[in-house]
């Protein structure tokens, strides 16, 4: 398997990313690096760094976003864990031959334009992976 480097960040789906600063920045008070929209992905995506790692704020950009419909079907809260591969292919390669089920059978452009790829939850035990290429 490709070696997994760190949690690249943790997503949490929320139906505002203006509202949701406030918890994490006022209150608990980590510094928000940026925000950016992701089209391909259908979010505005808020980045807060927290040591090596970092939280995503996914907030919906249309009603027909896959967060969106996170959001109606289980509310808000985590979305998926981002694990940092060092070869995307390769990790993608191994876990189709083992059989995993990905929702990405190739990499696609995700967040500050980086290689990312979604593993369904079926195969990581009810929880959505995602991997990112280590830039």
């Amino acid at each position: 398997m490709s070696t997994i480097g760190r949690i690249a960040h943790i997503g949490i789906a929320v139906k505002s990313i203006a509202e949701a600063e406030r918890f994490y920045v006022q209150g608990l008070g980590i510094e928000l690096d940026h925000t950016e929209d992701v089209p391909e992905q259908g979010v505005k995506v808020a980045f807060l760094p927290t040591g090596e790692s970092e939280l995503e704020l996914l907030e919906p950009l249309s009603e027909a976003s896959p967060v969106a419909k996170f959001l109606e079907k289980r509310g808000e809260g985590i979305h998926h864990i981002c694990l940092e591969v060092a070869d995307i292919e390769a990790a993608l390669s191994q876990l189709a031959a083992q059989g995993a089920e990905l929702i990405d059978k190739a990499p696609r452009r995700g967040a500050e334009g980086k290689r990312v790829a979604f593993i369904h939850p079926r195969s990581a035990h009810g929880v959505l992976i995602e991997l990112v290429e280590k830039a």
